[in-house]
């Protein structure tokens, strides 16, 4: 299982104490400093059955910055949006989990984070 994380985040936390109650096993990544690839966007966003902005965090000022928030949520522009969460990982929503079975959440909630717990306990 792996877990995209950043430290400051308390969702991101609540998500590392819920695995570790549930005795996981998992790695962490911390993409502010490890930036996902587009490519792997793309493929969590394939296994989240998710478009870019749906996770991105369009409040967040860089987003604003980098005119993240005026471009439109069509197929158009869906290699802008993924180049732009790629290079600005602080756009990216967090935590994003995927157990080894490749079920992902975005781990905001005990519901989500427990889906993949489970998951994993099943693999």
């Amino acid at each position: 299982m792996e877990i995209w994380v950043n430290p400051a985040c308390s969702k991101c936390r609540s998500a590392v104490s819920e695995l570790d109650a549930a005795g996981a096993e998992y790695v962490v990544r911390r993409y502010l400093e490890e930036p996902p690839s587009v490519a792997e966007l793309e493929d969590v966003l394939g296994r989240l059955g998710l478009e870019p902005w749906d996770i991105a965090r369009t409040g967040e000022a860089v987003a604003e910055e980098v005119g993240l928030r005026d471009l439109p949520e069509d197929a158009e522009h869906r290699a802008e949006w993924l180049r732009l969460m790629s290079e600005n990982p602080k756009l990216i929503q967090r935590p994003i989990i995927t157990a080894s079975d490749s079920t992902t959440v975005v781990g905001r909630d005990p519901e989500s984070v427990g889906r993949v717990i489970d998951a994993e306990k099943k693999a």
